[in-house]
């Protein structure tokens, strides 16, 4: 590394040391702002990742309270895109 390379990387450094990761940005006209959503969290009831993961526990927990279910031979178990499990019986 030449002195010239060392001595950007220092000055990039301290830089990055004194900002401390909060760029200044022009205020309401700029073009980032702040992401404020929450929805995409576990525990937030509106999520369609709680929702599913609710669902799937209520199901699995019904499930096991009724006990198996005898299905015929030619019935296939799947599962569609929500993450529910049915038997498909041709």
């Amino acid at each position: 590394m030449t002195r010239r390379t060392r001595l950007i990387a220092v000055a990039g450094g301290i830089a990055m040391m004194l900002f401390g990761g909060d760029f200044p940005t022009g205020g309401t006209g700029s073009f980032l702002s702040d992401a404020q959503a929450r929805v995409g969290r576990p525990l937030t009831p509106v999520s369609y990742a709680g929702v599913a993961r609710r669902t799937t526990r209520r199901s699995v927990a019904a499930g096991a309270a009724i006990g198996t279910t005898v299905y015929a031979p030619g019935c296939v178990q799947a599962v569609d895109a929500y993450g529910r499990i049915y038997y498909r019986c041709r």
